[in-house]
């Protein structure tokens, strides 16, 4: 195998490297020509095929590792790289289908017992160059550079919607009108990084657009508070504007504000007569400093550091601390996502792994 030295690196792989696929030329001309001819990136993440890099070209059985728990028709097909999950482990196979020379992806679920590690491959892309150049121009748009290059400075609702066309486009072109279902999702969703800007007016790390949370949660279900509504240990001003101009959702998936104003510090909560009451060892030692907004998930809190603006998880059964955002912009901004995820089916058009 060899890598390049450009600027961005590719691996190919001489026709020997191949293996008895070498034999199967006319079956497996489009794999042959992106592994032996223009290459295949070294660096992409979506896909990634650092395994082909490492262990050269495999069987579906090579890479599991055990014959039986594969499906017949999927024991010899070729795996060309893989696609990470959301937390970042590789959890899919991409296969080459020797007839069309479409890739397509295949799952490992621990969960299933009749193919304990396989799922039905479903179509990711028509050839092996289509999946690199679908790749490359997600991270372009990624990097806003290349054809996405316009885009820098650019934030909002237009700018969100001009780019998802465009990606869009691109697909359309490079599959023939028949985008399959994962860059679909990919292009209505990797655009949203466009909605909001950096931090220049908030002091926060972003700044939103006016009335985003309204449009996608719906008016009268964004709640803003006063200054008599703020602990005085609130002191972070960024946050103190924030939370009276912007607001939070009252239901955020995930996360239930918590209406009761004033605001308690995390002392106050606990020091309520109708809740768990904890030993003073038990709280952490800024519970006067930290703002509970509200609940996370059972017996957990969503808390803002006073003084820092830093978002914090609070865990009643473990009694610990742990970060959650940067900030309540941040906050906002991950609880519009999983709303809109939720609400027009990301997560299940990209099948998961988006």
């Amino acid at each position: 195998m060899s890598t390049t030295g450009t600027a961005t690196a590719v691996m190919t792989r001489p026709e020997t490297g191949l293996g008895p696929y070498a034999t199967h030329a006319p079956t497996h001309a489009p794999m042959h020509r992106g592994l032996t001819g223009p290459g295949l990136p070294a660096g992409s993440a979506l896909p990634t095929f650092r395994a082909l890099r490492r262990d050269g070209l495999r069987t579906v059985a090579d890479s599991i590792g055990d014959p039986d728990r594969v499906a017949a028709g999927l024991r010899e097909r070729p795996v060309t790289g893989g696609l990470f999950g959301p937390v970042g482990l590789e959890t899919g196979s991409l296969l080459p289908d020797g007839g069309s020379g479409g890739i397509s992806p295949t799952y490992f679920r621990p969960d299933r017992h009749d193919h304990p590690g396989l799922m039905d491959a479903r179509p990711l892309a028509p050839s092996l160059e289509a999946l690199v150049r679908f790749a490359a121009v997600t991270e372009e748009l990624a990097g806003l550079r290349g054809q996405f290059a316009s885009y820098a400075g650019r934030y909002g609702s237009e700018a969100v919607a001009e780019a998802s066309r465009q990606l869009l486009a691109v697909f359309e072109v490079g599959a023939d009108g028949e985008v399959p279902p994962f860059w679909k999702a990919a292009a209505l969703i990797r655009p949203l990084s466009l909605i909001a800007g950096p931090g220049t007016r908030s002091g926060l790390t972003l700044d939103l657009p006016a009335r985003l949370l309204e449009r996608e949660f719906g008016p009268g279900r964004v709640a803003r508070f006063e200054d008599v509504d703020f602990p005085v240990t609130l002191t972070h001003e960024p946050t103190r504007r924030f939370l009276r101009e912007t607001g939070l959702p009252e239901d955020g998936t995930l996360f239930q504000l918590d209406t009761d104003v004033p605001l308690p510090t995390l002392a106050e909560h606990h020091a309520d007569e109708d809740r768990p009451h904890l030993a003073p060892t038990g709280l952490p030692v800024a519970a006067d400093r930290l703002i509970r907004l509200g609940d996370l998930v059972t017996v957990t809190s969503l808390v803002v550091d006073g003084s820092t603006g830093t978002v914090w998880r609070w865990s009643e059964r473990e009694a610990t601390l742990h970060p959650l955002n940067t900030d309540v912009s941040t906050l906002a901004f991950t609880l519009w996502l999983l709303h809109r995820d939720k609400r027009i089916g990301f997560h299940d058009e990209a099948g998961g792994v988006l």
